[in-house]
């Protein structure tokens, strides 16, 4: 069983050699660079839509 996720959780990872600090909260996913303020922010249900949009397309070869 899966603990409820009640309070953010922070952790660093590298892209392209810059690091960034991915936050897990009740509301969503931010994604930030190392040492700045502003960045990406997703919300679950943004996450859950887009993810079932892209199950939807058809790709044609």
């Amino acid at each position: 069983m899966a603990t409820k996720l009640v309070k953010e959780i922070r952790r660093e990872i590298e892209i392209d050699g810059e690091a960034f600090t991915v936050t897990l909260t009740p509301q969503g996913v931010r994604l930030t660079r190392k040492r700045f303020r502003s960045g990406r922010v997703l919300s679950w249900r943004a996450l859950w839509e887009r993810g079932t949009e892209e199950e939807g397309r058809t790709t044609s070869p």
